[in-house]
Formats: structure tokens, C-alpha cells, sequence
């Protein structure tokens, strides 16, 4: 079949695809997912005294569910090869409804902290196959919408996590955490019994047992170290000796994974210069995004003592604006082209750590949702968009392995960036607090030292930006 024969197959094979039951299924369950990765987050310190241990190991909570996607997400590229799209969903739907029931349930915490990670486990699928599944059923001129939407649901399902679960918190007890979203599931479930076409391409692929175990200790160690170094300390052997050990298993896969015929993670994808600079920005934005999450609501809390509830309702209007405006970002993407999006967004996320740098004891709340809602439109335009081109960049066969590389890399940038970046906002705390015996002052010294260094990142994602083109 010639080039020509197999676009005209391609797009009657689209016609027939409902596209919009589709994405409901994967958007949906893709959200809880996100979710169910924050909304906990509010409620570790109830449940360290109902299960009665210690902060450090209800953190696990929290931990195991990165680990688990560190960890899974880089064999969904060779999974996705190898299985049916309806294969795949089934599994990863059926994974977060025994996770969710489980720790709704969950009478210890070792049962609560396995249900975490079977629901990681659920997510570690959906995210890659929500993405493969875009590339495959839309052309490339209407990706960016699709992907707009999805950005919606990468942003939303983190940043409503800590509001709702607060809300559920004051009137009902944890369970209801997890007892909310299984109308959600099950929704999902049902559109994707329906609707959901297998889309991909079904290859005779083995899986390497070497390389799995290598992408294991590789990723999972890097995550794992950076995870806890906040608890453990920089110094200790535990931390390096995990990143240290996980870098070096790193670099064996990468140089096993060249030598193989069949590898399972192509690697050929950092041979296109629009992927590669699409990676770097990936990791910056998730790095800022993620880590900003947790030390925005640090600085309310502890500098300004403002409740945990209502800092979720502050930082709410922002949430809000990028999910009503994602879809429309995704479609001036396909309209104008990536630059004209992109520079933009990151300009906005660079002057929203301008003025989030400046923050100290006694800003005032206004302040906080405007610089917000910049920042919040700025990582819209950025975080979708920059996806897009990246995957836009690679030949078709190549989609699974890109998004997987992506998506761990996302995990990973996630996982360093609120280790490292905690870290310096605790040190700064307690050395001001040693000099200036005034906690809030101290808080507010810390974000201010944190919020500066992603300002320096944000600097260099926009001159990044301004090397971005399409993709022929």
C-alpha cells in the first residue's frame, strides 16, 4: 500500500471511530487517577494518628504511588505493542476500581498503602494509552485540541485533588476519598465497553526480561532516592546509594537497549532534534509544575497561616481558567502552530515566578489568585502544546516509545523536582529560623529561595521555546 492509499484508509478508518465516547472513557479515568495522586496529600496527617505511624511512613502514601509509575510507565511502550487497546484499558480500569474499593476499605495501613500502589498501577497504563490512542484515531491538524483536553485533565485531577478532599474531609471521613470517585470508574468503564476500538498496531514482540529488571532498578531507584531524601537527608548512604545505583542501571538499559533488534524502549527517538528539545522542556515544566503544587500551599500555610481548605479555594479560580480554556489553547495550537502557543505560555510561567519569588509574610490573598491564574494559563499553553510537537516530531511506529519515554520522564521530573526543591525550602526555613527566630518570616524566605530557582528554569524554557517549529 502506497503513502497515499494508506491516508485514505487511516481517515476512513477515523470516520467510523466515535471520538468523543473514546476520550470520555481514557479522559475520565485518566482524571481520577491525577486525582486520587494529590487528594490524599491533605490527609496524611489524620491518617499517621489513625493508623498510628509515624510521618515518614504514611509518606509511603504518597511515595509508593510515584514509585509505581517511575517504574511501570517505561514498559507501557513495548505493553502497547503487544496487547489490544481494549486489552490494555480493561487492565488499567480494572486496576483502579480494586485499588479504589480496597482503600476505601482499608482497615490497615499495609492493605491502604497496596491499594495505593495497585491504583498507581491502573494510571501508570491509562496516561501512555490516553496518548497513543490521540495520535492513532486523530490527524495530526486536530491533535492539539485532543491534547488540550487532555492537558485539562493533567492539571485539573492535581490541583482539585487537595480542594475536594479538603471539602470531603470537613464533612465526611478519608473513606469518602476514594468512595467519590468509583461512580467515575465505573462510568468509564462502561463508555470504554462500548465505544473503545482497538486502534493499535499488534506486533509479535517479546519482552526482555534484563531490560525490565534494569528499567526497574533504574527508574525506580532514581524516583525512590529522591523520593525520600527529603526525610533521610542528601547525605545519607540509603540516598545516594539508590540514585547512584539507579543512574548506573540507567545507563546499561539505555546502551542495552541500542544493541537490541528489538528493544523495548526504542531509543531512535532522541535522534530527532524536535523530540530531544521537547524532552528538555518536559522535564523542566513538570519539574517547576509539580513541585510548585506542594510549596505553594507550604508558603499559605506556614507564612501566611492561612487553613488548608481554604488555600485550596484561593488557588481554585486558576484550576478553573486553564480547564476552561485548555481546549481552546489546543485549538489555537493547531491554527497557528506551536510557537505561537508556546513562547507565550512559558513567558507567563516565567512572570509568574517573578512575582511568586517576591511573596513574604504579609502578601496579600488577591495577589496570590492573580499571580496564580497567570501562572495557571501559562503552564496550560505550555504543558499540552510542548507534548504534542514532541510526539508530532516522531514517525508513527515510533508513538509508543515516545510517549513512554515522555511519560516517565514526567514522573521522574515530578519526583526530583519536589525532593530537591522541598529540601532547599526546609534549609532556607531552619537557617533563617536560626538567625531570625520568626516562622513565618522563615516560610516566607524559604518559598522566596525555592520560587527563584524555578524562575531560572522557567527563563530557560523560554528561550527553549523559541527554537520549537512544526514538524514535517
Amino acid at each position: 500500500m502506497n503513502t497515499a492509499q494508506s491516508i485514505h484508509a487511516d481517515a476512513m478508518v477515523r470516520k467510523q471511530i466515535k471520538t468523543g465516547p473514546i476520550m470520555a472513557a481514557l479522559f475520565v479515568a485518566g482524571f481520577v487517577g491525577l486525582f486520587s495522586e494529590t487528594a490524599l496529600n491533605i490527609a496524611l496527617g489524620d491518617l499517621s494518628q489513625i493508623f498510628s505511624v509515624n510521618a515518614t511512613t504514611i509518606g509511603w502514601l504518597a511515595t509508593g504511588y510515584f514509585l509505581t509509575l517511575g517504574i511501570l510507565v517505561p514498559v507501557t511502550g513495548i505493553l502497547m505493542q503487544k496487547f489490544t487497546t481494549r486489552q490494555m484499558f480493561m487492565t488499567s480500569i480494572s486496576l483502579s476500581l480494586i485499588g479504589t474499593i480496597l482503600a476505601a476499605v482499608a482497615p490497615v495501613f499495609s492493605l491502604l498503602l497496596a491499594a495505593r500502589v495497585i491504583q498507581a498501577a491502573g494510571l501508570a497504563i491509562a496516561l501512555p494509552l490516553t496518548q497513543n490512542v490521540i495520535f492513532t484515531i486523530f490527524p495530526p491538524n486536530k491533535r492539539g485540541g485532543a491534547m488540550g483536553v487532555m492537558g485539562l485533565v493533567m492539571l485539573a485531577g492535581p490541583a482539585l485533588g487537595p480542594t475536594i478532599a479538603g471539602l470531603i474531609l470537613d464533612t465526611l471521613s478519608w473513606h469518602w476519598i476514594f468512595w467519590v470517585t468509583l461512580p467515575f470508574l465505573l462510568f468509564s468503564l462502561m463508555f470504554g465497553i462500548f465505544y473503545l476500538p482497538n486502534v493499535n498496531e499488534v506486533r509479535k514482540v517479546s519482552i526482555d526480561a534484563v531490560s525490565v529488571v534494569l528499567s526497574t532498578i533504574g527508574f525506580g531507584g532514581v524516583v525512590y532516592g529522591f523520593s525520600v531524601s527529603g526525610d533521610a537527608g542528601w547525605t545519607s548512604t540509603t540516598v545516594l546509594g539508590s540514585i547512584i545505583i539507579g543512574f548506573a542501571a540507567l545507563i546499561i538499559f539505555a546502551i542495552r537497549q541500542t544493541k537490541m533488534e528489538a528493544p523495548m524502549l526504542n531509543l531512535i527517538a532522541f535522534k530527532y532534534p524536535l523530540f530531544v528539545l521537547g524532552v528538555f522542556m518536559t522535564f523542566i515544566t513538570f519539574f517547576n509544575m509539580l513541585s510548585m503544587l506542594v510549596i505553594l500551599p507550604m508558603y499559605m500555610q506556614m507564612a501566611l497561616l492561612i487553613a488548608a481548605f481554604t488555600t485550596g479555594l484561593i488557588l481554585l479560580p486558576g484550576s478553573l481558567l486553564n480547564c476552561i480554556l485548555a481546549p481552546t489553547i489546543g485549538r489555537l495550537f493547531d491554527k497557528y502552530g506551536p510557537k505561537a502557543v508556546i513562547t507565550p505560555g512559558t513567558i507567563l510561567v516565567a512572570i509568574g515566578y517573578v512575582f511568586y519569588s517576591q511573596f513574604g509574610s504579609d502578601t496579600a490573598i488577591w495577589m496570590i489568585v492573580v499571580t496564580h491564574i497567570v501562572m495557571m494559563l501559562g503552564i496550560g499553553a505550555v504543558l499540552a502544546s510542548v507534548q504534542t510537537n514532541t510526539l508530532n516530531s516522531l514517525p508513527k511506529q515510533y508513538y509508543p516509545d515516545g510517549i513512554a519515554i515522555t511519560q516517565t520522564l514526567q514522573q521522574v521530573a515530578g519526583a526530583i523536582g519536589i525532593a530537591v526543591l522541598v529540601s532547599i525550602y526546609s534549609a532556607k526555613q531552619a537557617s533563617h529560623i536560626a538567625v531570625v527566630n520568626e516562622p513565618a518570616q522563615a516560610a516566607a524566605a524559604g518559598s522566596s529561595l525555592v520560587f527563584t530557582i524555578s524562575l531560572i528554569l522557567a527563563v530557560i524554557n523560554v528561550v527553549l521555546s523559541l527554537f520549537i517549529k512544526k514538524p514535517n
